[in-house]
């Protein structure tokens, strides 16, 4: 008997896949964003003005994700929020 190939859905981390969510909008003209590559779940936030984060999007054909709800995307709140924790709530 021969071998037979097994096929599998192709399902989970994909490293050719590169995600963007736009977080927020500002007024000095920059761009709030979280790029993942692979998992939407795992981004890092950046931040690039306009015509920059324009280009990085095209230089790595980022897949556009919904904008973010209000607050979801907002780092320096969440810093802010966890910095009040209590020391107990960290352990």
């Amino acid at each position: 008997m021969g071998q037979q190939e097994m096929t599998q859905p192709a399902t989970g981390f994909d490293a050719t896949r590169r995600y963007v969510r736009v977080c927020e909008r500002r007024p000095d003209g920059f761009i709030e964003f979280e790029f993942a590559i692979g998992d939407p779940a795992l981004c890092v936030e950046l931040m690039l003005p306009e015509a920059a984060f324009h280009e990085f999007c095209l230089a790595n054909e980022v897949i556009v994700l919904d904008p973010a709800k209000p607050g979801q995307g907002d780092w320096a709140a969440r810093l802010n929020a966890a910095s009040r924790q209590d020391i107990a709530d960290a352990v």
